[in-house]
């Protein structure tokens, strides 16, 4: 562990020199005004971006129908070849059944080899198994995350003195030091319980801005929102603010105009693109996205949580009822793991292994904040090891008076159900919030065939009634984490994801409070309730259940 510490006169020389000062009072004053007050939100579809959608999945679907069909054109040409796949087919299932992976992954895969024999083990050759195109993929994302670690170093003194004064968080923060994940002391933190609130003081900090401006979003739509930022960028443009844009090309894709990438460069901002969906259809490694939202400003305050760049997340349009999404500010040292996170993201976006200059963008402001800080990130070129899921699972675990949870998504493994029934067990008030109207029918589903076991055995379980909840956070007595996580398969598996791991009174106090007003505003469900449930929902479910990791 001794290496991830900060140490030497040559660090402290150039952290004194280059320490901003008078950065106490950043952002302290009041708004004057609503920068959403006068927006009207609307939804504006790309055709050329849906069509691009659209051919990739028929790409895609003429793959699945040509697997499909071989097995017919091997039974007319020769029983000696068709017994071999037959063969592979048993090797495909041994392999999966002793491979390092998610339990629910390797029973998704053996089922489709067994419903079908043939196609099964060429389906499973093509998109089930690492190919080498995705592992020289994974492997460059893991170069460039590796290389911004080295910029992370840990400050012996603000670990020491956590884990001395916090026994069994401090369990909590060993091992996320050991990951990777650096702790710092003295952060300001606000939370936001709506996304427009988020929103509204992402507008001021970006209004602020003189050195840079770096933004990363999963969703971006064009709409009041984008119109907003992008006038705001454009005179920060002309101030000579330099700008660095990413999104997730399955995110925009259909929701801004065919050249909207162009454009932004033509406006002088450094636009990259994660992972465009018609690039690796043969490995469906499409599949992989980026989850993660981050906005920093000069260095000095950072923003991270569920809402998108997009008029739903702001309730400027209704879609799905009442939108409820959280968020936190960040001004302190964290502030820096966030900028490392995103350029670690920003170079694994490049062609090549170049880097970015990490040094020239930070800044250590001298604020004297209340709570300690640790930003997580993760990402499936970390698989099978993926240390948010265990992060999650050990904030379940260590929680000894109050465990609440909010997420869109509930389709967890077996293991984390087993920890969240034992918490519950040991007398933990363990309370979930997922949505009562949901964006997706299947993920709702999903999340309702969880509730089954959980009810059953103690764990209460309450919808979001006003609309869709789309936050993602988690809090105990111990620690609070707000981001972009949701509990479920493609978070923990298949998202670069991010979000930021909070302990003090205040900010736990803060978050807590949310919940209370989640619980009173929301429904119980009974287990009674839940085993009432319509017979075509009984039907489907367990089916579901079953290729729930192909989702």
């Amino acid at each position: 562990m001794e290496n991830r510490f900060r140490s030497g006169t040559a660090y402290e020389r150039w952290d004194q020199k280059n320490r901003n000062k008078g950065i106490a009072n950043y952002f302290e004053e009041e708004r004057e005004g609503s920068y959403l007050k006068d927006l009207k939100g609307r939804i504006q579809n790309n055709l050329s971006g849906i069509l691009r959608l659209v051919i990739t999945a028929l790409l895609v679907l003429v793959q699945v129908l040509l697997v499909l069909y071989l097995p017919f054109l091997l039974q007319s040409v020769t029983v000696y070849f068709y017994f071999v796949l037959e063969i592979c087919s048993v090797i495909a299932i041994v392999t999966l059944v002793n491979k390092n992976q998610s339990p629910s992954f390797r029973i998704a895969w053996i089922s489709i080899v067994m419903l079908l024999p043939v196609s099964g083990f060429i389906f499973y050759a093509f998109w089930g198994r690492e190919t080498k195109k995705k592992k020289q993929l994974d492997q460059h994302i893991l170069r460039q995350i590796s290389y911004g670690q080295k910029f992370l170093v840990q400050d012996e003194a603000v670990y020491q003195e956590y884990v001395d004064e916090h026994p069994v968080a401090g369990r909590m923060v060993k091992f996320m030091v050991n990951e990777g994940f650096t702790l710092t002391a003295q952060n300001k933190i606000k939370f936001y319980p709506m996304g427009e609130d988020g929103f509204e003081d992402i507008f001021l900090a970006l209004e602020k801005a003189e050195h840079f401006i770096f933004i990363d979003f999963f969703i971006v739509a064009e709409g009041a929102l984008w119109d907003k930022i992008y006038e705001i960028l454009k005179r920060k443009l002309s101030q000579g603010v330099e700008i660095k844009f990413l999104y997730d090309d399955f995110g925009a894709a259909v929701r801004t105009r065919k050249y909207f990438r162009q454009i932004l460069e033509h406006e002088g901002m450094e636009v990259r693109i994660f992972n465009p969906v018609h690039k690796y259809t043969g490995e469906l490694y499409m599949n992989y996205r980026s989850h993660q939202k981050i906005v920093v400003v000069d260095g000095e305050v950072g923003f991270t949580g569920g809402f998108n760049l997009a008029d739903e997340y702001a309730n400027l349009i209704e879609r799905f009822g009442v939108w409820k999404d959280t968020g936190v500010r960040v001004i302190g040292e964290a502030v820096w793991d966030l900028t490392v996170v995103f350029l670690q993201m920003w170079d694994a976006c490049g062609t090549d292994d170049k880097h970015v200059d990490y040094l020239k963008y930070k800044k250590i402001p001298d604020v004297q904040g209340d709570t300690y800080c640790q930003v997580i990130s993760d990402g499936p070129a970390n698989n099978p090891d993926n240390p948010i899921e265990s992060i999650y699972n050990q904030m379940i675990t260590f929680s000894d008076e109050y465990l609440y949870i909010a997420t869109p998504y509930l389709i967890i493994e077996d293991y984390m159900k087993q920890s969240l029934i034992e918490a519950s067990h040991r007398g933990v008030d363990v309370r979930i919030v997922t949505p009562n109207i949901p964006d997706k029918k299947y993920a709702k589903l999903l999340t309702n065939y969880n509730y089954g076991i959980l009810l059953r055995e103690g764990v209460r379980i309450y919808e979001y009634t006003p609309g869709f909840i789309h936050a993602k956070q988690i809090v105990t007595e111990n620690a609070a984490i707000v981001g972009t996580i949701n509990m479920d398969y493609r978070s923990f598996y298949l998202h670069y994801e991010n979000g930021v791991w909070m302990s003090g009174k205040r900010i736990q106090e803060t978050v807590r409070k949310d919940f209370e007003e989640l619980f009173a505003t929301g429904k119980e469900i009974s287990y009674e309730e839940w085993e009432n449930r319509p017979l075509r929902w009984k039907m489907v479910q367990p089916i579901l259940n079953l290729f729930s990791t192909l989702f």
